[in-house]
């Protein structure tokens, strides 16, 4: 901004040298013959060509010559040049800014709005978690007893499918919180999903298990025991903790759907519990127990908003997808941050998928879904398995998405990132 101004103080400078120096000039060669008679400065001419008057006398009679009347003398004519500069050298700025203010673009002055409109979008730099992350590690060196910041950067880590770096950072959040039962069940949970074949065995387990000891209502831990128990071919006991967690859901939610659609499976595999309400026949979409056992992901919040996002890939691209891609769906600020408010992994092999958002996923407590009415949705395979989008994945980007919209969002992965 400074620069600025210098620059346009010189330049106007300039600009105003021109029509001022001959109005200014005036002051310096005076004219003592200015508004004379001219019948009587020629007359007065003539006599001195024919001799009839010397130079001396000439000069005497022409400096005594009074202006003719209604014609300004030499000093009115100055005035008049002094006024004609003045006007000049105001008028000419104040035009140009009257102008600039009328045609121009005044906000472009401000640091601020500058930096924030020439800012890199989200979608030039895709989901920028990576950057995030960064921060996040960045701040718990500096405060290493953040439980809470811990806990974010392992559930960042796990939403890239770095679950050996999610266990590791949520394993410090638990330390220093281990009366948390919400903390509790996400650290069992990354434990799971370290290990070679996700199972929810040994400590993670015995983990789960001690929260539904202190608190028997545990949604989240209701729900991985009965993966646990399904892994181990318990279905009686799978499904006996899923019918305790049928009753907190919404009866008619795509949660509860799911929840009816594990407990069928689990039956038709062998358990002998009955399903404790009357309930439609699963959706084809609805993910089966294996699919959740593998996963192990935990059903959504039943508060907040909750988008279904139905994803499937362009035939046309089909030839591109890769056996070990990976699918990322997520939501982020139409009119915000880039970083995504939630977000999740998933094999890109079994599409078409539904993928169900809420606010449970995202990185930062103060950064929800239910904090923005209008939400960018998208869809990414990434052949690198990188959240970060780059060259030759393949993504569907939908804008204008309402917060609490209620039916599902249909996305067809269509493009290539270039």
């Amino acid at each position: 901004m400074t620069v600025f101004v210098i620059v346009a103080a010189a330049m106007l400078a300039i600009a105003l040298a021109l029509p001022l120096r001959p109005l200014l000039r005036q002051r310096a060669i005076p004219d003592i013959t200015a508004g004379a008679d001219p019948k009587r400065l020629k007359a007065l001419d003539d006599a001195l060509a024919a001799g009839v008057i010397d130079e001396v006398e000439y000069r005497t009679k022409r400096a005594g010559m009074q202006p003719m009347a209604g014609t300004p003398s030499t000093t009115s004519a100055r005035r008049l040049a002094m006024c004609a500069a003045f006007a000049v050298a105001l008028l000419l700025p104040v035009g140009a800014i009257v102008l600039y203010r009328l045609n121009g673009e005044p906000a472009a002055l401000d640091p601020a709005l500058r930096t924030a409109t020439t800012a890199p979008s989200a979608d030039e730099h895709g989901v920028d978690m990576d950057q995030a992350i960064a921060g996040l590690v960045a701040k718990l060196q500096s405060d290493p007893k953040n439980a809470e910041g811990w806990a974010l950067l392992g559930r960042a880590y796990q939403s890239m499918g770095k679950f050996g770096e999610s266990r590791d950072a949520l394993k410090r959040a638990y330390d220093l919180m281990p009366d948390n039962h919400d903390l509790t069940v996400e650290y069992a949970q990354a434990l799971a999903l370290a290990n070679e074949g996700r199972r929810i065995s040994g400590e993670a387990r015995q983990l789960i298990e001690g929260v539904l000891k202190a608190d028997p209502d545990h949604q989240r831990a209701l729900w991985l025991i009965g993966i646990s128990d399904y892994q181990a071919a318990d279905y009686d006991a799978a499904i006996t903790a899923w019918n305790r967690l049928l009753p907190a859901l919404p009866a008619d939610s795509d949660i509860a759907r799911s929840v009816r659609a594990q407990i069928a499976e689990a039956q038709a595999l062998g358990g002998t519990v009955a399903i404790t309400s009357a309930a439609p026949a699963p959706s084809a979409a609805s993910p089966s127990p294996a699919a959740a056992a593998a996963t192990t992901t935990p059903p959504a919040s039943a508060d907040g908003p909750r988008l279904t996002v139905q994803v499937s890939l362009d035939p046309a691209l089909k030839g591109q997808l890769s056996p070990d891609a990976v699918l990322f769906v997520f939501a982020r600020a139409e009119n915000g941050p880039p970083m995504p408010l939630a977000i999740q992994r998933l094999p890109a092999g079994g599409l078409p998928q539904t993928v169900l958002l809420d606010d449970s996923m995202g990185m930062l407590p103060s950064m929800k879904l239910s904090m923005f009415p209008k939400l960018v949705i998208g869809a990414r395979i990434s052949k690198s398995g990188n959240a970060t989008a780059q060259a030759g994945d393949l993504q569907v980007l939908a804008s204008g998405i309402d917060v609490n919209r209620t039916e599902p969002i249909d996305l067809v992965i269509n493009s290539v990132v270039p």
